[in-house]
Parts: C-alpha cells; sequence; structure tokens
C-alpha cells in the first residue's frame, strides 16, 4: 500500500502497525507549535524529505536546529515541530518529553528498544530524540518513557527551561545569532517559485492523452504570489475526483463534499482585485476540457457552512486534555466562544474579562499570534482566512489564553561602539545614530573597554528597528553589530549541571568552522553556540555571566584562543564563574595549544559528538600567560612643531611563544600573502606549502641578530650567541609541533613546564636550523630560562606573538607573568573504547 498524500509505504500485514502520522495531519498532533530556522538552500546527499518523504535531489531547506530536512517546494506544508529551545512566555514547562524526528539515521543505528538496526539509507525511517539522541523503530519508539533527560551530554546542555527568548517577530535566524550569507537572494527566488517548479517534479506531465494536467490554486493568496500546484487526472475525471487529487497535493484530509472548484478567469481576479497577472490572455477561455496546449487553471474553494466544530487549545498546560471541540454557528462571537469554553476546561467561576481567544497560524518559517477581537464572528474569520489559504487553514489554531500583564524584554547586544566613554555619552551616540526612544529602550550593561553595551528594549518593533538599523550604521568608520541574546535565569539550571559554551571561528584553517557550528547547534541547545565573526566572544561571555559554573571549547586555531582567553581576562570581575575551564578544538594551520593539551594536531572530521564527550571527561590543568609591553623609542608620525610625541606602549598578551626575527619574518610574508588571495588558504597543506615557499626565499639570508638586540633575564644581561631568530617559548611545542627547546636534561635549567611562571628562551641560526627543528634532527640554542624579560631593539624587527606577526620599530621589550594563570582542559589519556 502506498499513501496517495505523503507517499508512505507498507505491507498490507503491517498497516495495522502504522504509527507514523501522515503529513496532512502532522500539524495537529503538535503540542507547543514551534517555527523552524531554515538556512539558505543547499545540497544534501542521502537525505529525504520529511513532507512528501522523497529523496532530496535537488536543493533543499534543512533546519540549523533540528533535523528537519524538506523539498523547497515542501517547505510550506513542514509542521512548525522544532525544538523548544527557550521558553518564550507562551507556553513555559519544566518537563522535557522526548522530541522524535523521523529518519535520516545512518544505517547502522541500533533501536534502543529492541537492539536492532533502525536506520536505512534508502528511506525515511526510524526515529531520533532531538535532544537525547536515542534511537528507536517506529513501532518502538511509543515504549520508550516519554520524559527525556538529555542524554550522555545533560551535564553540558543548557536547559531549555533557564533560556528566555522574546522573539515575536525576529527571523529564527536572529534568535540564534546565524548569520545570513546568501540568505536573502536564495530565499525571495525560493519562495517565489519553489512550488511552481516543485510539483511540476512531482507530477511528471503525460504525454499520455488520456490524462490531463490541472493548475491549482489554494486561495486567493496563491494566485497573488502565482504559487500552484500541478496535478494529472484522467481526461473524463468527475468533478469529485478533481477536487480529491486537488486537496492531497495540498495535504489536506477533509471530506471533498465541502470544497468545489471554481474555474481561474478573469473575472475571478478582477473580483479580487488582483489584475498583476501575466497569464491572463490564456486562461480567459476556459471552457473547452480538451485543451492540448496549456494546463487548466483553478481555484479550490471550501463550500460555506451554517456551522462548523472548532478545536480550541488550552494555553496553560496543567489541563489533563489537549484540545475541546466546539460548535460554532454564524452568530458565535470571540466572546460567547470563551464562555462556552470555559466550563468545558473546570473555569467556569472566572470572570470572562480575564480571557482572550488567540488564533495561532503554524507556518513553518513563523508561528504568528494574533489575539481576536470580543466582537468579531468567528464563522466569517473561517472563511476569510479560507478564501486566503486553504493551506493556511489546515495549519491555524485557536488558544485560549489567560491575560496576564506579560513583561516584554528584547536584549540586543550592540558592539562596535568606541571604547572607555561613559554610559551617559553611550546613550547619547544611540539616541544620535539610531534615534532610540528612551521611555522603551535602556542600557542595562556597559563593557568600556570594548565598546560594546547591552539594550534592554520593552516594546517589539522598537526592538526589530533598532536590529536593522545597527546594521547599516557606522560610528567612526567603524560598523556596528547587533545580536539579540537570550536570558540565562542561573537558579534553574540543575546542581550538577556544568553548560559548556562552544566558540567557533568559522575561518579558521581548512574552513571546516561552518559545518562544526551546524553540528554543535544539534548536540546542545543552539543558544550555548556562538559564532565568533559575530561581534566576537562577547556576547557569549555575557549571556553566561550569570552561570556559576560553566566550561568553554573554542573551536579555531592558537590566535582564536588567544582572542578568546584575552576577552575573558578583561570581563572576567563581570562573571560569576570567573575562572571557567578552556577546552580546544583545533581548527587552525599551527595548532601548538591544541598538541600540548592532548587536543590534536587539527580537527580532521572527527565525530563531534565524540568531541563534547572527551571535553566533559578532561583535566583541569593551569597555564601560564605572559604580558608583552611593546615601548617604542622613535616618535610617532605626524609630529608637530618638531616637536616629537612618543607613540604610547602596546600591550599584548601572550600564551604559546614570541619570536624576534627570521621566525616572525616568514610569519609576516605567509601572513601577506594570505591577505592578497584569501580563497586560496583553505586547506593544512596548501598553507604549510606556502610557508615552506617563502622559507627557501630567505635560505641564503645572513642577518646578525644578536648585534641587533640585547636581552636581559631577570635583571642580568645574558649575552647572545651568533642568531637569525629568537623565540621565548611558554609552551613545549613550536611551528606546528616542533620541540625547539629539546628533550635531553641539562644542569642549567630546569624542565620546562606549562605552570611553571618561567617562559624559555631559544635561538636559531637560520631558516635551514628552523627546517632541521621542524624535522626533529636538532633542537634550538638554549639560551635561557627566567620570568621578566627586557629586550632593548636598536633597530626595526619583525616581531610576531602567537602567529600574529608585524614590525617593531627600536626601542623596549618587557615581558612579564600576566595576571592569575588560566585553566585550560587538557584532552585525558584514556584507553580507545571498542
Amino acid at each position: 500500500f502506498i499513501s496517495a498524500v505523503c507517499n508512505f509505504m507498507s505491507h498490507e500485514k503491517c498497516l495495522k502497525n502504522v504509527k507514523i502520522p501522515c503529513s496532512c495531519v502532522a500539524p495537529s498532533l503538535v503540542r507547543v507549535p514551534v517555527a523552524h530556522c531554515f538556512g539558505p538552500p543547499g545540497h544534501y546527499k542521502r537525505k529525504f524529505c520529511t513532507v512528501c518523504r522523497k529523496s532530496l535531489e535537488s536543493p533543499a531547506f534543512r533546519c540549523e536546529v533540528c533535523e528537519l530536512h524538506v523539498h523547497t517546494d515542501c517547505v510550506l506544508f513542514a509542521c512548525s515541530d522544532c525544538r523548544q529551545c527557550h521558553q518564550d512566555g507562551h507556553q513555559d514547562h519544566d518537563t522535557y518529553h522526548h522530541h522524535w524526528r523521523e529518519g535520516n539515521l545512518s544505517s547502522s543505528a541500533r533501536c534502543e528498544v529492541c537492539k536492532k538496526t533502525c536506520g536505512s539509507s534508502e528511506v525515511l525511517s526510524g526515529m531520533r530524540c532531538e535532544w537525547c539522541g536515542i534511537l528507536a523503530h517506529a513501532a518502538c519508539y511509543v515504549i520508550v518513557t516519554p520524559e527525556c533527560t538529555f542524554g550522555r551530554l545533560r551535564n553540558m546542555i543548557l536547559p531549555p527551561g533557564c533560556v528566555q527568548l522574546f522573539s515575536r517577530n525576529f527571523s529564527k535566524l536572529h534568535c540564534f545569532r546565524i548569520s545570513e550569507n546568501l540568505q536573502t537572494e536564495s530565499d525571495e527566488e525560493y519562495d517565489v517559485d519553489g512550488s511552481t517548479q516543485g510539483s511540476a517534479k512531482d507530477v511528471q506531465i503525460s504525454t499520455d492523452s488520456s490524462k490531463q494536467t490541472l493548475k491549482i490554486y489554494d486561495g486567493n493568496d496563491a494566485v497573488k504570489r502565482n504559487q500552484f500546484r500541478l496535478i494529472s487526472v484522467p481526461r473524463i475525471a468527475k468533478n469529485e475526483e478533481v477536487v480529491e487529487a486537488a486537496l492531497r497535493a495540498y495535504y489536506i484530509n477533509d471530506d471533498q463534499q465541502e470544497y468545489e472548484l471554481q474555474t481561474f478567469t478573469q473575472q475571478t481576479l478582477l473580483s479580487d482585485d488582483v489584475i498583476n497577472r501575466n497569464s491572463t490572455t490564456e486562461d480567459s477561455n476556459l471552457g473547452s476540457v480538451f485543451r492540448e496546449s496549456v494546463p487548466e487553471a483553478w481555484i479550490i474553494r471550501a463550500k460555506p457552512k451554517d456551522e462548523e466544530v472548532i478545536r480550541i487549545y488550552p494555553a496553560w498546560l496543567k489541563v489533563g486534555m489537549a484540545y475541546v471541540s466546539l460548535r460554532v454557528n454564524k452568530d458565535s462571537t470571540t466572546q460567547t466562544v470563551i464562555k462556552e469554553v470555559l466550563p468545558l476546561l473546570g473555569r467556569q467561576m472566572e470572570c470572562l474579562q480575564n480571557f482572550k481567544l488567540v488564533e495561532v497560524l503554524m507556518g513553518s518559517k513563523q508561528v504568528q499570534r494574533m489575539v481576536l477581537d470580543n466582537q468579531e464572528l468567528i464563522l466569517n474569520r473561517l472563511k476569510d482566512i479560507r478564501k486566503t489559504s486553504i493551506r493556511q487553514m489546515n495549519q491555524t489554531r485557536f488558544y485560549i489564553v489567560e491575560n496576564s500583564n506579560s513583561i516584554v524584554r528584547v536584549n540586543l547586544f550592540v558592539s562596535g561602539l568606541p571604547p572607555q566613554l561613559s554610559p551617559e555619552e553611550y546613550t547619547n551616540i544611540l539616541k544620535d545614530e539610531l534615534a532610540i526612544k528612551p521611555n522603551v529602550v535602556s542600557v542595562s550593561h556597559v563593557y568600556q573597554a570594548q565598546g560594546a553595551v547591552v539594550l534592554e528594549i520593552s516594546c517589539f518593533s522598537e526592538a526589530e528597528r533598532i536590529y536593522m538599523l545597527v546594521k547599516d550604521t557606522t560610528v567612526n568608520d567603524k560598523p556596528l553589530n547587533a545580536a539579540v541574546i537570550p536570558e540565562v535565569t542561573a537558579s534553574k539550571i540543575p546542581q550538577n549541571c556544568c553548560p559548556l559554551l562552544v566558540f567557533v571561528n568559522p575561518k579558521s584553517g581548512g574552513l571546516k568552522g561552518r559545518d562544526l557550528l551546524y553540528s554543535f547547534r544539534k548536540l546542545l541547545n543552539p543558544h550555548q553556540v556562538f559564532e565568533l565573526t559575530n561581534g566576537g566572544p562577547l556576547p557569549g561571555f555575557h549571556t553566561f555571566s550569570k552561570i556559576p559554573s560553566f566550561r568553554v571549547l573554542v573551536c579555531g586555531g592558537d590566535g582564536t584562543v588567544g582572542w578568546v582567553l584575552g576577552a575573558l581576562e578583561e570581563i572576567r570581575h563581570k562573571l560569576v564563574c570567573s575562572e571557567p575551564s578552556v577546552a580546544i578544538l583545533p581548527l587552525g594551520t599551527g595548532n601548538d595549544l591544541g598538541r600540548v593539551l592532548r587536543w590534536g594536531a587539527g580537527y580532521s572530521g572527527e565525530d563531534p559528538y565524540s568531541i563534547l564527550v572527551s571535553v566533559d571527561e578532561a583535566d583541569d590543568v593551569l597555564m601560564d600567560r605572559w604580558t608583552i609591553l611593546l615601548d617604542a623609542e622613535e616618535p610617532g608620525e605626524g609630529a608637530e612643531n618638531g616637536v616629537a610625541e612618543p607613540e604610547p606602549p602596546k600591550i599584548v598578551q601572550m600564551n604559546n611563544y614570541c619570536g624576534l626575527g627570521i621566525d616572525a619574518e616568514l610569519s609576516l610574508d605567509f601572513h601577506h600573502a594570505r591577505e592578497e588571495e584569501p580563497g586560496k588558504f583553505n586547506s593544512r597543506f596548501h598553507n604549510k606549502g606556502v610557508y615552506v615557499k617563502v622559507g627557501l626565499q630567505k635560505i641564503s639570508h645572513t642577518r646578525n641578530l644578536h648585534k641587533d638586540i640585547k636581552l636581559q633575564v631577570d635583571q642580568h644581561e645574558v649575552e647572545l650567541p651568533s642568531i637569525e631568530g629568537l623565540i621565548f617559548i611558554n609552551i613545549p611545542s613550536w611551528g606546528s609541533g616542533a620541540d625547539l627547546w629539546g628533550s635531553e636534561s641539562d644542569n642549567r635549567f630546569e624542565k620546562p613546564r606549562i605552570d611553571d611562571g618561567l617562559l624559555e628562551v631559544v635561538g636559531v641560526t637560520g631558516v635551514v636550523h628552523m627546517g632541521q627543528v621542524q624535522g626533529g634532527f636538532r633542537s634550538g640554542i638554549r639560551i635561557a630560562q627566567g620570568s621578566y624579560f627586557r629586550v632593548t631593539l636598536l633597530k626595526p624587527i619583525p616581531v610576531q606573538v602567537d602567529g600574529e606577526p608585524w614590525i617593531q620599530a627600536p626601542g623596549q621589550i618587557i615581558i612579564s607573568a600576566a595576571g592569575p594563570k588560566v585553566h585550560m582542559l587538557k584532552k585525558s589519556k584514556q584507553k580507545q573504547k571498542k
């Protein structure tokens, strides 16, 4: 047997066990409607559409928050059953049930109940809970206890009950801070033609002369957008058969007796003021049924009724029933409906004025709510919706809601402002640039050092206006950046839960960050995953600022890790958990810190789930950080009246190493090459090849770096041997994993550790020596070990700190220990589990 609507297939003997709801009834079974978060369309291999159950050959959409995949023309029929990742003031509850999603499992997936395989690469089969990840057959999942415990990662997941976000009209991409590259153009283009192209795909235009193909519109809205579905029916089909095929094409399982087809003529259009048609001439003569050239066009309409039964859902979930059914006639108003419903819900003693009736349209991309006027006639309302679109009627519900003075609080994080101003000055800039209304907008937090503020806005439309305006605003030639951030109620976080704050730099190393962002949003709560190109690490730390205990995972190169640690150092005093431990997922080219802490030489596509398990099991270690003060004595440019102003000293933080001379020069040349053609630097292998090429050009250079600099270690002058490069190392890995200090023991120095408060100073004689160190044939020349260094530069010299290179003018460089040691996570040495 095959379902004529959603293509579900079943043996005759299995029919009685079918538990999967058809796409046409799925929307009515959703408990809490939550819209999906569709990114730009892409190609997804070996995946199936949740609506029509066919494989996704053409470009398709996938939800960025749950495992939903749909064709571009099926997206209108997807039901809004995404994961509920936060409370939004509409329906808040504390118990979590499994959030089941069907299919798209790997073929090796095993069922939790009967332990047999439940995945398939041939069809949509098997169920998976999107929170805890357990798998089951469609026939077995009903036996699983409904409460979800969040599975193995429960201690790292930010429970949705603690997160609050008022997001009425913000798109889901804004709520989860997902960058919208490609989004706008592709969305428009697919939205308009999607259903036209897609349905042509479903119905092969048959050359069989006994069949005819018809265009079906489902209401005025479809006519305006020219969105139709194609159906193929026998030429001698009865009217009822055509109506039934039309309803099926729109995934509607109502009785066909209640609908009729209306010919699509010039007249229908004029009456509805839609004259912008380009196909009017061909459709004006619809008399003949046997027309070869053009498919006929019809509009499906609901027949008028004198009375109907509607479902009313109680919006407080403490009631045992999902909904109550109520018969309404042409005199029924919103008020009479409320009056009849309350006794059915055991609330007959309460005052009618305390309740309102809300119409909810559960679109796949947005759930829209509208409070109905007390005197509105319900039958007229239904008639209007059906006239607009019969499909929309299928996705519309009515909720009875208690009137509560709900407080609207939207938090916008605005960065890119000039640093070190007072709160009043920031408010004035925002008044001038964004014309903010002081009665609904207030500045709740100020981060002066970073030039960022958090705005608390008590009006949705104002929040939306500011958000859109910030994107096009620049202050002092610097673009502003805005992010919608959630509020976390720390008191609701379970006792042993230590949520993980994830930062991903999608630009690092081999550009693997995009896929990781997607995987981590799926495995955790998307509100704990932050993209660093969208406002840096600060929005993440601000969101987690009240959480008593959390950990951080940084996905990026060593530069990214330094960026996050630097931000943490600056904002530490504003966090309740002032010393979170930091784990690394190395995405960069060198990844020396990642190697030392056992996270590997670079991410090569391991399963993100096992990475999270490793972070959970990792050991806490301490690491020194160092402050480098660069004080150039050469006067800055732009000296007036002949009196030179020296440049202000520059302060840089260091985690791994700092190089002067040849090492920094190679880094600088690589950096310039990458800035000229960033598109080419998308693999670690290519990046290293460029390093080698740059190095070969410098092989014949002889330099006398030891004559151009002086070194003082812990107040003692140190004589330098004849070298071309001087390197200060904090960790036992340099230049992508080489051991520069060497392993043999030495009576003069202590064995280096990352938390001993000492830096090692090593010299290299040139490019050939560096190559030998990289190959493991030699180590560097050990020069000193200490905790306070002063380097005097006698001429401009290239300098690099943690891979960031520049040319430093003559003057002093002072290196000393920075504030407290940082807590890092070191991957624990565990035997590989079979």
